[in-house]
């Protein structure tokens, strides 16, 4: 029986085994560093779901990761409060909605006196536009679809071991002949690199070049006496991004240092330097908020497009990738652990043609750019 090892066993690996594990003719093992996934992305998530992106593909993606999250009922946490995406000039939303609206998405557009009416507490007097996702949008428990993609895997059969990969091996031939772990080698006939934004570090051990680095995120919970009703998860032409999460919101934003690989702690003066003004300026109530606590975690920065990496690299033909998705790896998880295992299982995609997201397109210099990265 052939052997397939998937290489982190978060959201995105977890989806492959689980896709997978029908299929009585492979073996499945799932390596994980840390079982308890404290510093794991698909953990660390603000957990979000939009189709408001930029290419066809990410928008089939979402809308798979959707059904998904529906299927899995209450348990799936899903609340479709949609995003709300703000500009200060019109074309890019306008161009952007015909291309969402042709693929399926249902995303309105907003004038700012539209704007102000339906959010009366939103500051609109300096914006152009708004693009509102009235359905299939919003944010859900992240910890749960983890959990369930783990559960599924392991109930078809894959078998979990805490393990840390140290080191790929190749063989003469360029393919993989091993993973170096902290018990040992382990060998497989075929491999799915998915430890998020440690791929490229791992992949580097072998001389090959996977242009994924971890890149901080910070996350910040606050309160404010301003309700801000039906709010839905704004992204303000700032770059600051927030949404309600219990009696309460979060946010964040783009960061001050952006140097990969910084320690996995929240970026210490982002919210009163850039954050909190930003807030302010939005939401005038939000003025007198309070900040409770704030996390980090990584992104899985693809430098190269920042678009997900998925399929086989020509100069490593028994390793799959399912890396590199800077920020909408958790969303996708399940469409894309559908892609790959259809491709192991019968040799091609059906669901969904992910052809795009190729590693081989680093090589020939032909970016499937995602323009909508948060």
């Amino acid at each position: 029986m052939p052997e397939l090892l998937v290489i982190g066993g978060g959201a995105l690996g977890s989806a492959v085994a689980a896709h997978l594990a029908g299929d009585k003719r492979w073996r499945i093992r799932v390596i994980e560093r840390d079982a308890s996934y404290a510093r794991a992305s698909s953990a660390l998530s603000a957990a979000s779901i939009r189709q408001q992106f930029s290419t066809p593909l990410n928008i089939a993606l979402s809308q798979l990761g959707l059904a998904f999250l529906r299927g899995m009922g209450e348990r799936a946490g899903l609340h479709e409060g949609g995003y709300l995406y703000l500009a200060r000039e019109p074309q890019r939303l306008t161009e952007l909605h015909e291309l969402q609206t042709r693929c399926g998405a249902d995303i309105e557009l907003l004038m700012p006196a539209q704007l102000a009416e339906r959010w009366p507490w939103l500051a609109t007097q300096d914006l152009a536009l708004g693009a509102f996702g009235r359905s299939g949008e919003g944010w859900f428990d992240g910890w749960a679809l983890l959990m369930e993609l783990r559960r599924i895997a392991l109930a078809g059969g894959a078998e979990y071991q805490q393990l840390e990969a140290l080191e790929l091996m190749r063989d003469g031939s360029g393919a993989l002949d091993g993973v170096l772990t902290t018990t040992g080698v382990l060998q497989a006939d075929l491999y799915v690199l998915a430890c998020g934004a440690w791929s490229g570090s791992l992949a580097a051990t072998a001389g090959l070049d996977v242009p994924v680095v971890a890149s901080r995120r910070s996350v910040y919970q606050f309160r404010s006496p301003q309700a801000a009703a039906q709010c839905p998860l704004v992204i303000d032409p700032s770059g600051l991004w927030f949404r309600p999460e219990g009696e309460g919101f979060l946010c964040g934003g783009e960061p001050l240092d952006d140097r990969p690989g910084l320690p996995l702690d929240p970026e210490p003066d982002l919210f009163e330097q850039q954050l909190w003004p930003a807030l302010a300026a939005r939401v005038p109530g939000f003025e007198s908020l309070r900040m409770e606590r704030a996390w980090a975690g990584y992104y899985e920065m693809n430098s190269f497009d920042h678009n997900g990496l998925v399929g086989a690299l020509d100069e490593c033909p028994n390793l799959l990738l399912a890396c590199g998705f800077s920020g909408h790896g958790l969303q996708h998880a399940p469409g894309v652990g559908r892609g790959l295992a259809e491709w192991i299982s019968s040799g091609g995609y059906q669901t969904l043609d992910l052809s795009p997201l190729s590693p081989r397109r680093i090589a020939e210099q032909r970016p499937y750019r995602e323009l909508n990265v948060i």
